[in-house]
């Protein structure tokens, strides 16, 4: 039977210079080099693989076509969406131009594979949740450059638009699809799992699984998401699965 996995954030950077991510942790050295290991041990040709947004470090696609390659490389069907950190998808139509044979993109509409249905968006910052207590904090100026450059007023807007956006991809899903994953680079729930304006939607469009990224540098000891009215949800940032991607189908994972 085909597997359906998932691991976000790989944050490549073959197509630019000096952007390597050891800055963020001496977890990251050879980050690229430790996924691959572990995709072509783990991932065959005929798995589905799920990858929720901050793919590269390009700005622009002539500099994210190496990443794309590498990727294509690696063993499977793959489905990405956009992360915060992905400048260089602008238009849809010149992205899918240059996509390789492998990579399918999810935009406002969903993908159908083998009955699994995987729809989603982006999102934003909430103010529902925060996870400033579960993460360890490092120094990092860039981060805290994008958080001066976008302003609390305009969160809002982004967040609501990105709603709008992950409704109309999960309206895509057919009805006759067995299974309903939605992937989003944002985690679409708190830690605790209480409802939120996401999680409703997840929930009406009957999702079983909620695979997302973006957050890094996670205390290890601390309880982080899980089941709830159904919707496993599942963090998969590169660095906090140890840069080994998980399967998300059929479920190997104990609740």
């Amino acid at each position: 039977m085909a597997n359906v996995w998932a691991i976000g954030d790989l944050h490549l950077s073959f197509g630019v210079k000096n952007k390597g991510m050891e800055l963020f942790g001496p977890e990251w050295k050879d980050h690229a080099e430790k996924i691959a290991a572990h995709w072509k041990a783990l991932i065959h040709p005929d798995d589905l693989v799920l990858i929720p947004g901050d793919i590269s470090w390009a700005m622009r696609l002539e500099e994210v076509q190496a990443d794309l390659e590498w990727i294509d490389r690696l063993p499977g069907t793959k489905v990405m969406i956009k992360g915060n950190h992905d400048y260089w998808w602008g238009s849809l139509k010149k992205v899918m131009a240059i996509l390789p044979p492998s990579i399918h993109l999810i935009q406002n509409q969903a993908f159908h594979w083998r009955g699994i249905a995987v729809g989603g968006a982006r999102l934003w910052d909430s103010p529902e949740y925060s996870f400033s207590s579960y993460i360890e904090r490092r120094e990092n100026p860039k981060a805290k450059q994008e958080e001066e450059e976008i302003q609390e007023e305009l969160q809002e807007k982004i967040f609501e638009r990105e709603l709008v956006r992950l409704t109309l991809s999960l309206q895509s899903f057919r009805p006759d699809a067995k299974v309903r994953i939605a992937m989003t680079h944002y985690p679409p729930i708190g830690a605790d799992l209480a409802p939120s304006r996401v999680s409703e939607i997840l929930e009406r469009f009957g999702v079983e699984i909620a695979v997302f990224g973006h957050l890094h540098s996670i205390k290890k000891e601390l309880p982080l998401f899980g089941v709830k009215n159904g919707v496993r949800y599942l963090l998969a940032s590169a660095d906090y699965i140890h840069f080994q991607p998980i399967p998300l189908y059929p479920n190997k994972m104990k609740s």
